[in-house]
């Protein structure tokens, strides 16, 4: 039995890369009969049956680190937040939902500012002070240009690590800089409305060296922050943490409340409030959408 990691799955095929090589397999029944597929990023065991054809059948899943359900990926150890400064304009609600969620999937985010020859300099240093500030890694990038893709490379030793950010923000321009090859296909921008058409329509794990994966992934813009209870909303947001003890009200919702550590520390300058009025906007946004069911 030899023991691989699943690069992608299409119409229940699966490759699986053992050893630099590349297998195509299907699951066997068992696997099925447990409520479980594979997804990429799954470590697999899998038995050969074609060795000249690399044809095999995988026969185990092991344990997952963490699995997300949209798109469908396994051991994810990063993900890499991309937001184009313009074209489209950089949608920071989204920015501030995909930390949410990689914070309450114990996943380390990293923010990359790309299309910086498009904004001014001011612009650009508010957002980027902003993010680093709280304490997140921030790369300014130009993927046309390949600027900043030297430190992104340097990320992704011994990480998978999946790309997020809307339609048109950049992401396959970046992986294909950063792979040395034309593997995705890049999207166009709609002149009309100045937004990203979707061209990437699976999840594909690509290899950059022993141990490290990149993936371009379908709908991340769209993280189901609803999987995450309204009164946990803000410990995810991680420069909140340290006033969450001083409200007067252990459930305290920080929106409402008058005694709130969150407010006091607004007041003090000590957090943004454009980070907080995102918070309540995303809260909101979870408190509606529980009220549906």
């Amino acid at each position: 039995m030899l023991k691989g990691i699943v690069l992608s799955n299409i119409s229940n095929l699966y490759k699986v890369e053992v050893n630099d090589k590349i297998y195509d397999c299907a699951a066997r029944g068992k696997i099925k009969n447990e409520a479980i597929s594979p997804v990429a990023g799954d470590l697999v065991s899998i038995e050969v049956q074609d060795e000249e054809k690399n044809v095999g059948v995988i026969n185990n899943i092991c344990e997952r680190k963490n699995y997300i359900k949209r798109p469908k990926m396994a051991n994810l150890s990063q993900i890499i937040l991309v937001a184009s400064m313009k074209m489209p304009k950089p949608d920071l609600l989204l920015l501030d939902k995909q930390l949410v969620y990689a914070e309450y999937m114990s996943i380390n985010p990293i923010i990359c500012l790309n299309k910086i020859d498009l904004e001014n300099t001011e612009r650009i240093d508010e957002i980027y002070n902003l993010y680093k500030s709280i304490g997140y890694k921030v790369i300014k990038t130009n993927a046309k240009n390949g600027i900043g893709i030297d430190e992104l490379k340097e990320c992704l030793e011994n990480n998978i690590t999946a790309f997020s950010g809307n339609s048109g923000v950049g992401k396959s321009t970046l992986i294909n800089n950063l792979i040395g090859e034309q593997i995705t296909e890049e999207g166009n921008i709609s002149k009309k409305n100045k937004r990203g058409k979707n061209t990437t329509t699976q999840v594909n794990l690509y290899k950059i060296n022993q141990n490290s994966y990149i993936a371009d992934t379908p709908g991340f813009s769209t993280f189901d922050v609803f999987e995450i209870e309204k009164n946990d909303l803000a410990k995810y947001f991680i420069e909140f943490r340290k006033y969450l003890d001083k409200c007067e009200y252990v459930d305290c919702s920080h929106i409402k409340e008058e005694k709130c550590g969150i407010k006091h520390a607004i007041q003090e300058g000590k957090i943004s409030k454009e980070r907080y009025e995102r918070y309540c906007q995303i809260y909101e946004t979870i408190k509606n959408k529980k009220k549906e069911y």
